[in-house]
């Protein structure tokens, strides 16, 4: 595990272990992953509001992801797993009602505009649980005196 997204982290460099928080690597996986999610509703979102497409419930999805993504309000991993679903549910429901002129072709989309289900885990948001298997101790990176 490695989290350093709070103002807890260890040394205010990075939990390597279970977070001081008590949040365990798989949550901050998807925290993260609903993160990249938020970020894609949020690139068409914009879209749809310069179409005169905006709903509040967009905006209230994001807040209330948002929101379980920080430290001691959320970690429940069923409930994230939900979210980024929901999530991905809603981001696909503004795309499919934009006007044409306003999608991209693929290639020219940001890479948080591609994030789907199935390509999730090759964005770089499994660094909790996996930087330590190719990284080592985050004490190998910290200053020596």
């Amino acid at each position: 595990m490695f989290c350093n997204q709070c103002q807890e982290t260890f040394n205010s460099m990075g939990c390597t272990k279970n977070g001081v928080c008590g949040k365990k690597g798989e949550v901050a996986d998807l925290q993260d992953k609903l993160l990249y999610v938020l970020k894609s509703i949020s690139f068409y979102n914009l879209k749809a509001r310069a179409a005169g497409l905006n709903e509040e419930a967009t905006d209230k999805f994001v807040l209330d992801g948002f929101f379980a993504t920080l430290t001691n309000t959320n970690f429940d991993k069923k409930e994230i797993e939900s979210l980024i679903k929901k999530g991905f549910e809603l981001r696909d429901n503004i795309k499919a009602k934009l006007p044409s002129g306003m999608i991209f072709a693929e290639k020219d989309l940001p890479a948080l505009a591609t994030v789907t289900p199935e390509n999730i885990g090759s964005f770089d948001v499994a660094v909790h649980s996996t930087a330590m298997k190719i990284f080592g101790p985050l004490e190998n990176f910290l200053p020596t005196e």
